[in-house]
């Protein structure tokens, strides 16, 4: 990857917002407090009602609700990929018009979860939400959540046969593709990470940036890491990675978002609440949370 090459529209760190709850509902407040705190601290694009908002344990209408308050509140100052991913290609299809509709940049679409559709399956799947939207679609490709892969050719064959299947959110932690993507589907289709400890190596290897957990605690250090690497200042961005690392392993070291909401709580940026069946950390996971936030200079 060249730091001379152009970068595509959505690349850099991205977050993977959460989605705040008080006394078991939406907290639209802190929601919006955290859309500009993350805006104030260089992110340079946000990703509501993914897998870290908690997606599949909101109603149609609270996901409506955060995509819809997450784009006003932006305000056109950074992009919005919007979540809208499902197992029913319907409901992923009613998800992104949606999003389409209310003024989202792009939507990302997760491979469909449960269900273990085949390749054919998975091409038909993100094939009908691109016929349905004009927007940009993300693919997301987590096989520990979804089982399935998305092959490389799969992938290949979408953004032959789709002009606005434009990029994926690579979840697998798989360093090798992205050259062999960049490789089969140039510099103009975007590779973003969608695993915080190895957002750095994804760089190196042809990869545009990340779609983050970790920055919604960590802002600032993430674009800064980011604008170090495009920047060619290469033992910066080492150094931040480096000293990011325990934070990234204590965001998972239970379910997320778990984690990054309890760290979350202890910075004031909203309540740990989660949703059933995700449930209050183990004290042992918070002392790594603790510690992870003390490692990183946020505590």
């Amino acid at each position: 990857m060249s730091f001379d090459a152009p970068l595509p529209r959505f690349a850099g760190s991205c977050t993977a917002l959460v989605t705040p709850f008080k006394n078991g509902a939406v907290d639209a407040d802190s929601f919006c407090k955290l859309v500009d705190f993350q805006i104030d601290n260089g992110t340079a694009g946000l990703v509501p009602v993914g897998t870290t908002g908690e997606s599949p344990t909101l109603s149609h209408e609270e996901h409506d609700l955060v995509v819809e308050l997450c784009i006003k509140q932006a305000a056109g100052r950074v992009p919005v990929i919007a979540g809208a991913g499902s197992n029913s290609t319907a409901e992923a299809v009613r998800l992104a018009e949606h999003a389409a509709t209310a003024g989202a940049d792009a939507v990302l679409i997760v491979s469909p979860y449960y269900n273990k559709p085949t390749q054919a399956g998975l091409y038909a799947h993100f094939a009908a939400v691109a016929a349905a939207v004009d927007v940009p679609v993300i693919v997301y490709d987590i096989p520990g959540r979804s089982i399935v892969r998305v092959n490389d050719d799969t992938l290949a064959r979408l953004a032959s046969d789709f002009a606005n299947i434009s990029g994926i959110k690579d979840a697998t932690a798989d360093l090798v593709r992205p050259t062999a993507v960049q490789n089969l589907l140039g510099n103009d289709f975007t590779q973003l990470s969608g695993e915080d400890a190895t957002a750095l190596p994804y760089l190196a290897a042809g990869g545009h940036g990340c779609i983050s957990v970790t920055a919604n605690i960590a802002p600032k250090l993430l674009s800064e890491m980011h604008a170090a690497w495009w920047a060619g200042d290469i033992k910066t961005a080492q150094t931040i990675h480096q000293k990011l690392l325990p934070l990234h392993n204590a965001m998972f070291c239970e379910a997320s978002p778990g984690p990054v909401k309890y760290a979350a709580s202890l910075l004031g940026i909203c309540a740990a609440e989660t949703r059933l069946p995700l449930c209050e950390i183990a004290d042992s996971s918070k002392a790594q949370v603790k510690a992870g936030l003390v490692s990183a200079g946020l505590l």
